[in-house]
């Protein structure tokens, strides 16, 4: 298991018994941290904190707390739900010494103070699975207040609690029956909250204080397709933009909701279309997959006449609808959304013009879409299927059309094993793109670079001019590093004494 940090400087591996940091830039393990004896898996998480100084690694009974580069900060909670129940999440809070746990079947949310030892339990959190829990409970940017949903004898509550002693500040009963969720601006200055779909559109502005601003029931001015929009279901996803200037609201027809925050009212509404015409600037670009005896090619063809996104299957066990994904760029003038009624297609919004910038079509469902957190207007796509393993996509407006990125190419049998996952490495602007990614036994970092190899964030310590493919192998058995020899004869996959598969820490890129 390998996580990078967020700001992209180092790669944590976590062993059966140790976890290795290594630096991106040197690719030299530069700490290692020893697990207690007592403290043994299967591990739940394995988390950097916000700040990339500190490690978290929880089991089913025991979270431990790890400095990344001092070996003198430890800190460790035993038991921090109740006997025989395991924590259906456990992550950072609002600052790096603070750890949130909620317990199984919504007995209690936990949030632990590591610079006072001081644990404070909330009852009845209304989201405990790990699917629901983040939108049960929400932390307000610069002053780290929690704001987190209950509900007791049928009844929603919301409770303020201050930063860091997680105080109760005050507590009151939102206008709605069956809130869904709550979130916080990104400037902090509101906080909403949603309804059920089953009982209507309805998105409630609340200030920090909890005073009621103002209620949105629904598109101002409904198409003649949408005019019955009431008898729909309702709210779907809540999204604000990186400016905190718009809030993006999808319910469970093909239409995008724009609320300026500015005044909390609906400027825009954006409708998927069935059909799409090439027209002005816009891009429709339709991948077309190549299987050979090689790796399988994914290429993109602009289309030249009208197409049709392709719906769901028919035979699918739930016919789902709706907005499922909305993600603003960085600048906030782009949106990518993803559509349940055309789950293999992403449509990118030109917030700014009103109009539909780009249109992606895959032959596979779409899993996960991520802009870039630097660089403005760069998503990474991720499907899913047999043609997708280990594979994702990046576009850019000025690129013709989406690129694959093949990690299969780099691993051991060309294929990953167990989940996998990708995600941008996190480094600043000034540099090239760069993506990690990493399943139960490799982790990859591919450069987007195009030919300036100086410009990599990292140095082949025996090959300074650069080079692709595994650069250096580490014994998590030994802690030390591996000779040279024993690099280049390396195996991904390392056999312990006692017979089993041990991880290697191996690290490469590709260009």
């Amino acid at each position: 298991m390998a996580d990078r940090c967020p700001d992209g400087r180092y790669i944590a591996t976590l062993f059966p018994t140790l976890i290795n940091v290594r630096s991106v830039q040197s690719w030299e393990p530069i700490y290692v941290v020893r697990l207690p004896q007592d403290f043994i898996g299967p591990f739940l998480s394995f988390q950097w904190s916000p700040s990339s100084r500190l490690l978290l690694v929880a089991s089913v009974d025991q979270i431990r707390v790890f400095s990344a580069l001092d070996a003198n900060y430890h800190a460790a909670i035993r038991n921090p739900v109740a006997p025989h129940l395991k924590p259906t999440y456990v992550d950072f809070g609002a600052s790096d010494t603070e750890i949130c746990v909620m317990a199984s079947f919504g007995l209690k949310f936990a949030v632990f103070d590591l610079t006072s030892s001081k644990a404070t339990e909330i009852g009845s959190p209304k989201f405990s699975s790990s699917t629901a829990v983040r939108r049960g409970f929400s932390f307000r940017p610069r002053s780290n207040h929690l704001a987190l949903l209950t509900r007791t004898a049928g009844k929603d509550m919301i409770s303020i609690h201050a930063f860091p002693s997680r105080e109760l500040q005050r507590s009151w009963a939102p206008d709605t029956i069956d809130a869904q969720g709550l979130l916080w601006s990104p400037d902090g200055r509101w906080l909403v909250v949603w309804e059920s779909p089953a009982l209507g559109h309805k998105v409630v502005f609340y200030t920090p204080d909890g005073n009621l601003f103002k209620t949105w029931s629904g598109p101002v001015n409904p198409t003649h397709e949408e005019k019955d929009f009431a008898l729909g279901a309702g709210v779907k996803t809540v999204q604000f933009s990186p400016d905190a200037h718009l809030l993006a609201i999808g319910d469970h027809s093909r239409s995008l909701s724009i609320v300026d925050m500015t005044s909390t009212m609906e400027v825009l509404r954006l409708r998927h279309p069935d059909s799409l015409v090439p027209k002005g600037t816009q891009q429709i670009w339709q991948e077309r997959i190549g299987i050979s005896h090689g790796p399988i090619m994914h290429t993109f063809i602009r289309a030249s006449q009208a197409v049709s996104p392709p719906p769901r299957h028919h035979e699918a066990a739930e016919q789902l609808s709706g907005c499922a994904t909305i993600a603003f760029d960085l600048s906030s003038n782009l949106i990518a959304t993803r559509i349940e009624d055309f789950p293999s297609t992403v449509w990118i919004w030109d917030v700014q013009a009103a109009v539909l910038r780009a249109v992606l079509l895959f032959h596979g469902s779409i899993s996960t879409l991520s802009w870039h957190p630097h660089v403005r207007e760069t998503l990474l796509i991720r499907c899913e299927g047999d043609h997708y393993n280990s594979v994702v996509f990046v576009w850019d407006p000025l690129s013709e059309g989406p690129q694959s990125v093949d990690f299969s190419q780099q691993l051991s049998g060309f294929k990953a094993v167990g989940k996998w996952h990708a995600s941008w490495l996190g480094l600043d602007a000034s540099t090239p793109l760069f993506i990690f990614y990493s399943d139960t036994q490799n982790y990859v970092l591919a450069s987007l670079a195009d030919s300036d190899r100086d410009s990599l964030p990292w140095i082949n310590p025996r090959n300074p001019q650069g080079g692709d493919g595994p650069s250096r192998a580490e014994s998590p058995l030994e802690l030390v590093p591996a000779t040279a020899d024993e690099a280049d004869d390396a195996d991904a996959l390392q056999t312990g004494d006692d017979g089993d598969i041990v991880m290697e820490d191996t690290y490469g890129y590709k260009r």
